[in-house]
């Protein structure tokens, strides 16, 4: 990684949260600002409480850029973005921050925002954060291929989607990795927290089935109607969401077995009971598995290894950073498609 340029430009004045002076502040009995001061090389950490922030950055400086940031447990925050030299663009992007940063049940990690630069030529010119007065808020339950992963070559889909998402809208990803809908709801550091966090308006997305492998269509049924219930009781607004395909092609060509499709060995078909329950409940649905099975069949037994982690792991479940940022490409066109995020909040392209 190319050393990142830190330099503050006078002419930039992006809010006084960036440009006031630390010192100044200090001497006046203020808080120091959340600016440049609080960055190194390549990296910005932010000694504040967990919360939801708003992040305005100017990137760009003498000679031509290329910057991408990622945050937290390796969090895709802001695609990588090019400019030209001598030039500056100003980006913004809100994120949720907490403790455990990934995993609800991984590691502690640190209070406050911890940002990292990177892409083919980083510059920061400038940043600043501030808390988010009004940000709509997209929390995500599900496994391990939606979380925060926090190793390569792994990567969940919801660890992709905020760089997809505009100023305003925080992606609150409490996704584990190998849980299923008994043990989600059962353990008080994932279900019992989010729906403490969940007020009204925001949005829950719910993708659990990869780890049902012993749960019958009863039970399965009945937790995905309390996580239903239980997001409609905070004033949230339930999003279920069938699970992406697993990667296990038949002799010809296609995915139409129980593994890809998620039917466990009770036979319980996943992600047709999650469009009954949608049906049944009024949920807006996403259809990850028929956008993930026609993009996979699609791509053909070669073509598709590449979102997955065959190559590395000989894995077919998990997705590499590539398979999962389509993936989330995917999640966004549908949040669109459905009016469920407005088209102004999203990034394009």
């Amino acid at each position: 990684m190319r050393r990142l340029a830190l330099a503050v430009s006078a002419a930039l004045t992006l809010t006084a949260v960036c440009t006031a002076d630390p010192a100044a502040a200090r001497a006046h009995g203020g808080p120091a600002p959340l600016g440049i001061a609080n960055c190194t090389a390549n990296a910005c950490h932010f000694d504040v409480p967990p919360g939801t922030y708003d992040v305005r950055l100017v990137l760009g400086g003498d000679t031509a850029s290329s910057t991408a940031v990622t945050g937290e447990t390796r969090r895709a925050l802001l695609p990588e973005t090019a400019v030209p030299a001598g030039g500056r663009v100003t980006r913004g992007f809100t994120v949720d921050v907490r403790t455990p940063e990934g995993e609800p049940t991984g590691a502690e990690g640190t209070a406050g925002p911890d940002l990292t630069f990177g892409g083919t030529a980083p510059a920061l010119a400038a940043i600043g954060v501030t808390p988010a007065r009004h940000a709509h808020r997209l929390f995500l339950v599900g496994d391990s291929t939606v979380c925060d992963q926090p190793g390569e070559p792994y990567a969940g889909w919801g660890q992709e989607l905020p760089q997809y998402l505009r100023e305003g809208v925080a992606v609150a990803n409490h996704a584990d990795s190998g849980e299923s809908t008994v043990t989600y709801l059962g353990n008080p550091l994932l279900w019992a927290t989010v729906q403490a966090r969940v007020r009204p308006g925001d949005l829950v997305l719910i993708q659990l089935a990869h780890n049902d492998k012993t749960t019958d269509e009863v039970t399965y049924r009945a937790n995905l109607e309390t996580l239903v219930a239980g997001v409609r009781e905070k004033g949230g607004r339930p999003v279920l969401v069938t699970p992406i395909v697993r990667r296990w092609f038949n002799a010809d060509g296609t995915l139409d077995n129980g593994t890809a499709l998620l039917v466990n060995g009770l036979g319980v078909d996943h992600p047709a009971v999650i469009r009954s329950v949608a049906a049944d409940r009024d949920v807006p649905l996403i259809d990850l598995t028929a956008r993930t099975k026609a993009l996979v069949e699609s791509l053909g037994v070669e073509g598709s290894k590449a979102l997955y982690l065959y190559n590395e792991k000989r894995d077919n479940t998990h997705t590499s950073v590539h398979g999962a940022t389509v993936y989330a490409e995917s999640v966004r066109d549908e949040l669109v498609a459905r009016h469920l995020v407005p088209e102004g909040m999203v990034r394009v392209g």
